[in-house]
């Protein structure tokens, strides 16, 4: 016979962290220009959405279109918060 109990952290008590709350990125229903996806993005980052859509207006211009395409698929992939 083996004494052996597995370890099991406790739930509460003076070394327990709380873990924030987890981010998601989805887009954003208010304040939406198009379909929200920039909005959506600076919620996820931290930043203003003007800022954002700067930066993709600048993919679009100096990517030759490339950043239209990301627009479109992140208005497919991401969820209507």
């Amino acid at each position: 016979m083996s004494s052996y109990d597995p370890y099991t952290a406790p739930q509460h008590g003076p070394h327990h962290e709380e873990r924030p709350p987890r981010r998601r990125l989805t887009r954003r229903r208010h304040d939406k220009v198009v379909a929200g996806v920039c909005g959506g993005v600076a919620d996820y980052l931290g930043v203003d959405a003007n800022l954002v859509r700067l930066v993709l207006v600048g993919a679009v211009v100096l990517g030759a279109g490339s950043g239209i395409l990301l627009y479109l698929a992140a208005w497919w992939l991401m969820p209507e918060a």
